[in-house]
């Protein structure tokens, strides 16, 4: 019986290990933590985790289907989703199959196979694997750009950040205003001295409840064409929300939902209660002094960066997965063309799209390496498909903004038709 190594004891490990499974394929995981959770266990010496960070999804569109959530919160904090990793794990039998505290260093092909080595326990350790799944997750390298000049005082990422003590009396800067930054920055105003944005463009802020209900939870299952939805839902954000250039914020140079929004209006009330200040894109630092694009200076004593993370499979050759740019490029995000038995999960980013969209993922994964075994017809057509024909649109109409963070980006509702469609072709025969 063939067995495949799965790297990462995450949500899209977790997932790929119970579809595998629940297949009869045979698993080997592997996890550098000591436990199941990823990110979500702020324990984790890698999670990128902080004490405030709840889900900006909620809950009923987070979730497994098969598995809710033993809670009725509409957005959860890091300790109960911990919890319900542990829980999930431990109702289908996952922890067993992982070993934990163990760090995979290398991947080289080998004989139509994969040399895993790993350090762990056992100390360094190499074997052999039919295929690997790689779920270490999307955020974990931090995105650290460079700054003309140096800043004297201290400068952080996001993902160093816990807690608010850490910000307690500082004249603090924010360079981004992402979802982390945003929370951090609500953070900061009641512990630091001052609280100041850097950004570069504008967002789209997505009040968390609307009509008195997640927001998240309006017009599921009957997804509209997204020039409409773009149409209707900016009316509706401008009812609710007004113009973030209010309070200094640039006019968004895209469509709402061409890039992630901001799901975090608290920060506007803060800075109409004049708790923080906006300020342009940074120029230089010099010394504790910091040089905006505009003109203006200020003196900081903490500068942290909320400029996200980069796609990271540190340990194995890019060329396996067919890098382009920030990203591989693989069939659904999922498949490189050449199948050489390298496997990504979890490796698409969407509003919206939730755990249960990463275990799709991972049931098309399963019926794959199923029908290799028992329908080698079926996994023949498949991957003809995924060599000779055009793949699916996966973008649901919308033109995503050219960043690096937008580069594995995938509308839910079109790529989860997408993955469903060849999932029920597999195993059709």
């Amino acid at each position: 019986m063939n067995t495949y190594a799965i790297i990462g004891a995450g949500p899209s490990g977790l997932a790929a290990a119970r579809a595998l499974t629940r297949r009869g394929i045979r698993v080997e995981g592997y996890e550098a933590s000591h436990g199941v959770g990823g990110l979500w266990d702020i324990t984790n010496p890698r999670s990128t985790m902080y004490e405030s960070a709840h889900l900006i999804s909620s809950r009923t569109t987070t979730e497994f289907a098969e598995f809710p959530m033993r809670s009725d919160v509409d957005y959860p904090g890091h300790a109960v989703l911990r919890e319900y990793f542990a829980q999930y794990a431990d109702r289908f039998g996952l922890d067993e199959l992982f070993r934990f505290g163990t760090e995979v260093t290398r991947l080289e092909p080998h004989d139509g196979g994969w040399d895993l080595t790993s350090t762990g326990p056992e100390g360094e350790q190499t074997r052999r694997y039919d295929g690997v799944v790689l779920a270490n997750g999307t955020l974990a390298r931090p995105h650290v750009p460079s700054f003309a000049g140096e800043f004297a005082g201290e400068l952080l990422h996001t993902a160093q950040y816990r807690s608010a003590a850490q910000l307690s009396g500082k004249r603090v800067l924010i360079i981004g205003a992402g979802n982390s930054g945003c929370d951090i920055a609500v953070d900061a105003v009641h512990h630091a001295a001052s609280v100041e944005m850097s950004v570069r463009r504008g967002y789209y802020f997505v009040p968390r409840y609307l009509f008195g209900r997640p927001s998240d939870t309006l017009n599921q299952g009957r997804p509209l064409p997204a020039r409409l939805k773009q149409a209707i839902d900016s009316r509706v954000l401008r009812a609710f929300t007004g113009d973030p250039a209010r309070f200094g914020f640039p006019k968004p140079d895209h469509r709402i939902y061409e890039s992630h929004p901001i799901v975090n209006t608290m920060i506007l009330n803060h800075l109409g209660q004049g708790d923080l200040r906006i300020r342009a894109d940074v120029s230089r630092f010099d010394g504790g002094r910091v040089h905006f694009r505009d003109g203006g200076t200020g003196e900081y004593d903490l500068v942290l960066l909320a400029t996200g993370y980069q796609l990271d499979y540190p340990f194995v050759d890019r060329a396996h997965l067919s890098w382009q740019g920030a990203a591989p490029r693989l069939f659904l995000n999922m498949f490189p063309a050449s199948f050489n038995g390298l496997y990504a999960m979890g490796m698409i980013e969407a509003s919206g799209i939730g755990w249960q969209g990463r275990y799709e993922q991972a049931e098309l994964l399963a019926a794959y390496l199923h029908a290799l075994d028992h329908a080698p017809a079926a996994a023949a057509r498949f991957r003809d498909r995924v060599t000779t024909s055009a793949w699916p649109d996966v973008t649901g109409g919308y033109r995503y903004l050219g960043l690096d963070r937008m580069a594995y980006y995938v509308h839910k509702d079109a790529y989860r038709a997408a993955v469903r469609r060849e999932q029920a072709q597999l195993d059709s025969r």
